[in-house]
């Protein structure tokens, strides 16, 4: 993998800053030797584990990824209210279930997020993605993937299917463009 002539030396710019400034905080000081130090281990640590990572898709769009995180936020919280009304009620109540949502998702990374999204909110736990691609034959296309999701209380299997797909999915198919 080539990297242009401007990342040459940072491949990963944001993770070298991130570095420089957790090595900082980490031993509490600002003397030269640890700038020195932090500054070595932010362009060293990057530049030689850049090729052994996976190309990941850019996020396009950071405004709407932020609007999707407080989104996340407020439903992480609400989810909480909710299933702790269904816990402190009647359990025979329940009707646990599981769920099988297509995606439309390709890339791994934000089939990860949505994933962990959907197991961050309380009440949905995500089981399994699945076609795996190193599970297919070589040279088989993978034509639909899936994500199954263990669901506290399923009331309505479409109408979750389509909360996930509209409220999670289509943000991030926008945010990663993918």
């Amino acid at each position: 993998m080539r990297l242009e002539a401007r990342f040459r030396w940072l491949p990963t710019p944001f993770r070298s800053v991130l570095l420089f400034v957790v090595w900082l905080l980490l031993n509490n000081s600002v003397s030269p030797g640890h700038l020195l130090l932090a500054a070595f281990f932010a362009i060293t640590i990057p530049w030689i584990t850049f090729p052994f990572r996976d190309p990941q898709p850019l996020i396009v769009k950071p405004g709407l990824a932020f609007r999707h995180l407080m989104l996340v936020l407020y439903d992480i919280v609400t989810a909480n209210l909710q299933v702790a009304l269904l816990i402190l009620g009647p359990t025979k109540k329940l009707r646990p279930g599981f769920v099988k949502v297509p995606l439309d998702l390709s890339h791994e990374m934000p089939i990860t997020i949505l994933a962990s999204t959907v197991s961050l909110t309380p009440g949905t736990v995500s089981a399994e993605v699945y076609p795996i691609p190193e599970s297919l034959e070589e040279g088989e296309v993978i034509e639909q993937r899936y994500l199954l999701i263990h669901v506290l209380d399923l009331a309505d299997e479409q109408a979750l299917i389509n909360t996930i797909k509209q409220r999670y999915e289509a943000p991030l198919k926008e945010i990663f463009r993918c």
